[in-house]
C-alpha cells in the first residue's frame, strides 16, 4: 500500500486555566470548558454543522429555512474536522456538486453544480465575483476561509452574471472581538512540512478596532514526480467600528504557490488512462502569484435603512511549464513536447446596496436595491509547444497570443415579503456586458450583451419545524474566452454567446424536533441555452491544448436530499443524495439526446464526527465518511462508461488538555482510505484519482 502523503492538523477544546486553578477553593464557581471557535459569524451564522442564517442568498441576513431556494453550507467545524486541502475537497460531501471530473489536479477548482460547470462564472468570494482566466485561476485556500455556501440553481437576479447550476460563495475569515489564536505544525510523507497560524482579537480597549492575521507556509511534494504542492500565504484583515452606525472591514491576501504544470496520464487508447504520468519532472512548475485587497462598509442611515458597499481588486499571475508525450510512428517508444505559457488576470468588483425595512398592512418588507460594476481582463503569452528539449522551450520568447477585457454593469431590486407563515421573494436584475476579445496582433473584436434575470420564490412555514418552498429563477452570463464550433478546426474559434438558463424548483426544509438540524429536499428542472462544455482535441493540432470549449444546450433534472445535524450526544453529521439527469439538447454530432460525460446519475455521501464531552472517551474525536460516485459516461457520445467508485475518509483527534497541556490538540486525517486510484473520463479523455493520503498535525489554541 502506498501512502501518498501526510498533512496534519487540528486544535480543539480549550479549558480555561484560571477556572480550573481555583475550582477547589470554597465558594469558587467552575465556569466549565470554554470552546475557542475560529468562525466570526459575521456574514454567516453557523452552529456546528448547521448554518442558521446569512446573507448568502439575499444580501440581507435571513434564516436559511425561510429562503425559497436550496442552499448547502460547509461551515468551519466541518472544515476543521475534515481538513480539506483544496476548495474541491471542502465540497466533496455536498449534494448537487461534482468534484471528481478531472481526477487528481490541484491546479484548478474545477467544480460542477447540478451538472453545469461553475468554475469560470460561479465562483464568488465574500459576495463578489472571481472571474478566472483560461489558466490564471484564483485559488481559495481552505485555511483562509471560515465557510463555503452553495446556492443551487440560477442566482443571477442577485449576483449578476453566473451559471445556471448556481454559485459557490467563499466566506473569508474576519476579525473577531473575542481573542482567538492558533498555531499549527504539520509534517508528512512526500516531504510535507507546513506551518499555519491564525491570530485575531481586539486591538483597542474600547473594542472598536479588531484584527485578523492568517498565514500558511508549506513545502511539499506529491506522488507525481516533479509535481510540487508549495504555498506561501498571508491574509490580513482589519475591522474598525467608526461610529455606532458605521463599520469598515478591510480584507487582504497575498499568496505564491508552486504546483505541477502537468497532471495527466497517458491515454494509450480511447477511454483508457494508463499509469504513465506524462509530465517531465525537470520541467513541471506551475507558479502562481495572487493577491487581493478590498473593503466592506456598512452604515446604518436610520434604524430601518442600511447602506453597504463591498469592493475588491485582485490579480493572478500564472507561469505554467507543461509537457506531454505521444506515441512514435512507427512504434515503439514515445516522443515528448514541452510548452511554456504565461497569463495574468485582473479583476475589480464593486457592489453597493441599500436595504430598507417597512410594512404595508400585514406584510413586512425588506427591500434591497443595488448597483454593481466589475471589470475583468486577462492576457496570455504563448508561442506553442516545442519538440526539441525543455531547455529550448524555456529559452523561447513567449509572444502575446490573445486576451479579453470585460466590463459588467448591473442594477437589481429584491423585495422580501413576510406575512404570517408566508415568505415571498421577488428579485429582478438587468446586466450590461461589454467585451473586447484580442487576437495575437492585439486587434480587438467588440461585443455587447445585455439581459434580464429574475426570481420568484415562495416559502410556507407549515409549522415550527417544516417549510415548503418553490421558485422560478433565470440566469444570464457572457462566457469568458473562446468557443470552437468545430472541435477539429483550431480556426473555428469565436467569442462565446451569452449563456441563459431557467430553473423550476420545489422542495422542503425540515428540522428534526428537539434537535439542531436542517434537512433540505428538492426537485429541480433547469434548461440552459448557449452553454459551453470542454471537448477533447488533438494537442498537436491545437498547439498543445488538450480540451477546448464548444457550445452546448443542456437540460438538468433531478432530486437532491441533504441534511446537517448537531446531536445532543456530541455527534455532528452531514448526509446527501443526488439524482441527476443531464441531457444534451444541442451539441456535437452524435451527442443530441445523450447524457453529458462525467455526470453520474447517482451520488451519495455521509460524514460524521463524534466528540464526546463526558465519560472515558472525553477528549477524543472520531470522524468517518463515505462518498459514492455512480456510473457515468466517458464521452458525450455515450460510447463507454465510467465505473462507479467509493471514497472513504477517516479522522481521529485528541485534546492534549487530558494530559495537562492546555489548548493543544492532535489530529489525524486519512483520505481515500481504500486507495482508490480508478479512472474518470470526461469528453473522451481519462484521468486518475490521487489515491490514499494521510494528514496529521499538532495545534495550539490560546
Amino acid at each position: 500500500m502506498h501512502v501518498s502523503r501526510i498533512a496534519l492538523l487540528a486544535g480543539l477544546a480549550v479549558v480555561v486555566g484560571p477556572c480550573n486553578a481555583f475550582a477547589q477553593d470554597e465558594g469558587a464557581v467552575d465556569l466549565g470548558t470554554l470552546i475557542l471557535e475560529s468562525e466570526s459569524d459575521d456574514t454567516l451564522l453557523q452552529n456546528g454543522y448547521v448554518a442558521e442564517s446569512g446573507r448568502q442568498a439575499t444580501r440581507v441576513d435571513t434564516a436559511i429555512r425561510d429562503i425559497p431556494q436550496s442552499i448547502s453550507t460547509v461551515g468551519q467545524d466541518q472544515i476543521e474536522d475534515q481538513e480539506p486541502r483544496t476548495l474541491l475537497d471542502s465540497l466533496g460531501y455536498t449534494s448537487g456538486t461534482n468534484v471528481t471530473n478531472f481526477g487528481f489536479d490541484t491546479r484548478y477548482d474545477a467544480l460542477y453544480l447540478r451538472g453545469f460547470a461553475a468554475y469560470y462564472n460561479g465562483l464568488f468570494r465574500d459576495g463578489l465575483r472571481q472571474v478566472n482566466g483560461p489558466s490564471a485561476w484564483y485559488q481559495n485556500h481552505p485555511y483562509s476561509f471560515e465557510a463555503v455556501s452553495v446556492l443551487k440553481g440560477p442566482s443571477s437576479s442577485m449576483y449578476g452574471v453566473s451559471g445556471s447550476g448556481g454559485i459557490v460563495n467563499v466566506v473569508s475569515k474576519r476579525p473577531k472581538q473575542d481573542p482567538f489564536n492558533e498555531v499549527r505544525l504539520t509534517f508528512g510523507t512526500e516531504e510535507h512540512k507546513e506551518l499555519a497560524f491564525d491570530f485575531t482579537g481586539p486591538l483597542a480597549e474600547d473594542g472598536r478596532l479588531s484584527y485578523r492575521l492568517t498565514g500558511v507556509l508549506r513545502d511539499a511534494d506529491t506522488p507525481l514526480e516533479g509535481y510540487s504542492d508549495d504555498l506561501s500565504m498571508i491574509a490580513p484583515a482589519l475591522t474598525y467600528q467608526l461610529t455606532d452606525r458605521t463599520t469598515v472591514t478591510f480584507l487582504g491576501e497575498y499568496s505564491e504557490s508552486t504546483r505541477g504544470g502537468t497532471a495527466s496520464y497517458y491515454n494509450p487508447s480511447y477511454g483508457v488512462a494508463s499509469n504513465i504520468y506524462v509530465g517531465d519532472p525537470n520541467y513541471n512548475d506551475f507558479v502562481t502569484e495572487q493577491w487581493r485587497v478590498g473593503y466592506e462598509v456598512e452604515h446604518e442611515l436610520t434604524d430601518n435603512m442600511t447602506l453597504r458597499q463591498n469592493l475588491r481588486y485582485s490579480e493572478v499571475d500564472a507561469d505554467l511549464e507543461f509537457s506531454g508525450i505521444y506515441a512514435l510512428t512507427p512504434a515503439p517508444g514515445f516522443g515528448r513536447y514541452w510548452g511554456h505559457y504565461l497569463e495574468n488576470t485582473e479583476n475589480l468588483a464593486i457592489d453597493t446596496t441599500l436595504e430598507t425595512e417597512f410594512a404595508t398592512g400585514a406584510i413586512d418588507h425588506t427591500l434591497v436595491a443595488g448597483f454593481d460594476f466589475s471589470r475583468s481582463s486577462y492576457d496570455t503569452y504563448y508561442a506553442g509547444v516545442g519538440y526539441v528539449s525543455a531547455a529550448a522551450t524555456d529559452a523561447m520568447v513567449q509572444p502575446y497570443s490573445g486576451g479579453q477585457d470585460m466590463d459588467q454593469y448591473g442594477l437589481y431590486l429584491h423585495n422580501q415579503m413576510v406575512s404570517g407563515p408566508w415568505t415571498v421573494f421577488l428579485s429582478g436584475r438587468y446586466d450590461w456586458v461589454d467585451t473586447t476579445t484580442l487576437d495575437a496582433s492585439r486587434t480587438g473584436a467588440d461585443t455587447s450583451h445585455d439581459g434580464f434575470s429574475g426570481r420568484v420564490g415562495v416559502s410556507y412555514a407549515v409549522n415550527t419545524d417544516l417549510s415548503v418552498f418553490a421558485n422560478l429563477a433565470s440566469s444570464f452570463v457572457p462566457t469568458t474566452g473562446l468557443v470552437y464550433d468545430d472541435s477539429t478546426d483550431p480556426n473555428s474559434s469565436r467569442p462565446a454567446d451569452p449563456t441563459r438558463g431557467i430553473q423550476k424548483e420545489i422542495g422542503l426544509k425540515y428540522q428534526l424536533p428537539g434537535t439542531e438540524s436542517l434537512i433540505t429536499a428538492s426537485l429541480f428542472d433547469i434548461q440552459q441555452e448557449d452553454g459551453v462544455v470542454f471537448q477533447t482535441v488533438d494537442p498537436t493540432v491545437f498547439g498543445g491544448l488538450q480540451q477546448v470549449q464548444v457550445p452546448y444546450d443542456l437540460r438538468s433534472r433531478g432530486l437532491e436530499i441533504e441534511g446537517q445535524f448537531n446531536f445532543a450526544n456530541d455527534l455532528r453529521l452531514t448526509t446527501s443524495y443526488t439524482y441527476l439527469d443531464m441531457e444534451i439538447e444541442r451539441g456535437a454530432t452524435g451527442t443530441i439526446g445523450k447524457q453529458l460525460s462525467a455526470t453520474p446519475k447517482h451520488t451519495a455521501s455521509v460524514w460524521g464526527f463524534y466528540e464526546p464531552r463526558n465519560g472515558a472517551l472525553k477528549g477524543w474525536g472520531f470522524g468517518a465518511g463515505l462518498r459514492y460516485v455512480g456510473e457515468s459516461y466517458g464521452d458525450d457520445q455515450n460510447s463507454f462508461k465510467n465505473d462507479d467508485q467509493f471514497y472513504a475518509d477517516l479522522s481521529v483527534s485528541y485534546d492534549l488538555d487530558r494530559l495537562g497541556v492546555e489548548g493543544a490538540g492532535l489530529q489525524l486525517n486519512v483520505k481515500n482510505v481504500f486507495d482508490n486510484t480508478g479512472q474518470t473520463c470526461s469528453a473522451g479523455f481519462c484521468y486518475r484519482t490521487e489515491g490514499r493520503t494521510a494528514t496529521a498535525s499538532i495545534a495550539y489554541r490560546f
